[in-house]
């Protein structure tokens, strides 16, 4: 794969047989946040899960103290009082069934996340196939299918993001902009890792770490001391 000129120069900084502790990666890592845009800093999470086992699998969600610098857009699905519950907590989109022609036939996605009351999934479950590979389908462990539609529309609103294995294993999650402080990004970070080995499986045997790393939007990676995470 090709490189740019600036991707090249800010790689030099990066040792790349080094495993940094996670301040020093921090530092690194926002001086490799040299685009034009504010780059999405992302931890990428390798575990020793074996996610084809159900009993290995991890899906949770977490409060990010300070946010993901970006702004959210929900949409609820829910009927009677309970649309009027979300509209105050500050959901952009609110309705029931005469949603699903629109996601459906129109292909309209103009939301980030998607909540439902229980009562409503069985009206949600038919948007299951365009929902699903987006990873947008409402899911009680993340605390997307609830009666409390607004704790969960205003924790999303406050930063709340949702961890999960993809087919290799990993947990991609963004913690932060390049913009963040330091501080900002630690503490984001911090509380990501903290949520993840809560969630560790009992079945899992061996690492469960096998390997963390930040890396920018345009930018290297850097790879930090799983030791010292744990």
């Amino acid at each position: 794969m090709k490189r740019g000129k600036r991707y090249l120069e800010t790689a030099k900084a990066i040792d790349r047989t080094v495993q940094y502790d996670t301040a020093e990666a921090i530092s690194l890592v926002k001086k490799a946040s040299v685009a034009k845009f504010d780059e999405t800093i992302e931890a990428h999470i390798r575990t020793g899960c074996d996610g084809r086992h159900a009993d290995q699998q991890i899906r949770g969600a977490v409060v990010l103290p300070h946010g993901t610098g970006k702004t959210v857009r929900v949409l609820v699905f829910a009927k009677n009082e309970k649309l009027d519950e979300a509209q105050a907590a500050g959901a952009d989109f609110v309705g029931g069934e005469e949603l699903i022609p629109k996601i459906q036939n129109e292909g309209w996605f103009e939301f980030d996340v998607v909540v439902a009351t229980p009562d409503m999934m069985g009206v949600v479950g038919r948007l299951g196939r365009v929902l699903g590979p987006k990873g947008l389908m409402p899911n009680p462990k993340a605390g997307t299918v609830t009666m409390d539609v607004k704790k969960a529309v205003e924790d999303i609103k406050a930063g709340k993001i949702e961890y999960r294995l993809d087919k290799a294993n990993i947990i991609h999650v963004p913690v932060g902009k390049a913009s963040f402080t330091e501080e900002q990004l630690a503490d984001n970070f911090q509380a990501l890792m903290d949520a993840v080995i809560k969630a560790r499986p009992s079945a899992v045997k061996g690492a469960y770490l096998k390997s963390v790393t930040l890396a920018p939007t345009m930018g290297p990676g850097v790879k930090l001391n799983v030791n010292k995470l744990v």
